[in-house]
């Protein structure tokens, strides 16, 4: 086993600050795994810890990033879920395991331990094991992309054929859930402000394309394509304005999973399609291992390929936060 690890980290904010260090590689205790990482997927959230650690209380050095895919290398004491060689995607949420969200838990990549290093170290109950039909880099972009499109629709939107999502842009989670509606036989509608974009993701099964940029008014655009009825689900990932004219899209009785904050951290709405449209209005913060578990089943059964927009060597990290910057079509992933 090597000797020594390579781990990006912060000893103060900035994406400037970032530098790649060397540690001695640790030693797995009771209950815990030491993973060799083999591919690390950029989260836009990742940007954000980076800059400002958004709001969170951080220990410093601070190492950055939540997803991760890679094989168990050794086992402490006491582990009984895995054995070494056994390849493995790392949760959002440590703790979370099913059902209410506990107070205990902690995301990684925040107050919990980042996983962009080459080897980490995780409890064994913070482990799903990764897809058989997927490569190393595809399946790092599930724990939080993945799982949060899968959440929002599957798991507590109760999907099903026929239905109409709307999804805003193309990033991660976007695509998740373009990809994830159509295995479900639901119709899609993606707004976009590139022409280009809306383009590939109806390579992906999208039923309709609507560029922001050309489009009067969306919103009408998407109820016309409904035929005046509306959208069952949309993922609002923009935030702020945007969630009060994608509840003007919903269907009445429609669902709208409150997800992003691309346009700030505070969302408004006229109180009229709440009213006339009595929608759901749900908060999505990633999902439950339970539900990741279900998702890697549902992509071994169907055949989903993550969309992978560039895959950078690890040592590139700010190329790949630029990347992820300018909004890429797909998921940025770094390869160790």
């Amino acid at each position: 086993m090597q000797n020594t690890l390579k781990r990006w980290q912060l000893t103060r904010f900035g994406p400037h600050n970032l530098s790649l260090e060397e540690h001695p590689v640790p030693t797995p205790g009771p209950g815990e795994l030491l993973v060799r990482v083999e591919a690390v997927s950029l989260n836009y959230r990742d940007k954000l810890m980076i800059e400002n650690g958004m709001g969170l209380p951080l220990a410093m050095p601070f190492t950055p990033a939540s997803d991760m895919c890679g094989t168990v290398i050794a086992t402490g004491a006491g582990v009984s879920r895995w054995r070494e060689g056994d390849r493995v995607i790392s949760t959002f949420w440590a703790g979370w395991t099913d059902g209410a969200w506990p107070a205990d838990s902690f995301a990684l990549g925040g107050t919990g331990p980042g996983m962009l290093a080459s080897h980490v170290v995780l409890n064994e109950q913070w482990a799903v094991a990764a897809p058989r039909s997927l490569s190393a880099a595809q399946a790092s972009t599930l724990p939080c992309a993945g799982l949060t499109a899968w959440f929002a629709l599957v798991e507590t939107g109760a999907l099903r054929a026929g239905q109409t999502v709307l999804v805003h842009g193309t990033g991660g989670v976007a695509l998740f859930g373009l990809q994830i509606a159509h295995a479900h036989g639901a119709q899609v509608i993606v707004v976009s402000g590139s022409d280009d974009k809306l383009a590939q993701a109806r390579t992906l099964g999208a039923s309709h394309g609507i560029n922001r940029q050309g489009a009067a008014d969306w919103v009408s655009a998407a109820r016309e394509l409904t035929g005046g009825r509306g959208v069952d689900h949309a993922l609002e990932i923009v935030g702020g304005a945007n969630l009060g004219r994608s509840l003007q899209a919903l269907a009445q009785g429609g669902r709208a999973s409150v997800i992003g904050i691309l346009e700030g951290d505070e969302v408004s709405s006229s109180v009229y399609p709440v009213i006339l449209g009595r929608p759901t209005i749900q908060g999505i913060s990633v999902g439950h291992r339970r539900a990741l578990e279900e998702l890697v089943r549902a992509v071994d059964a169907t055949g989903l390929q993550p969309v992978i927009a560039a895959e950078y060597d690890y040592t590139a990290l700010p190329a790949a936060l630029a990347h992820l910057t300018r909004g890429p079509f797909g998921k940025v992933v770094l390869k160790f």
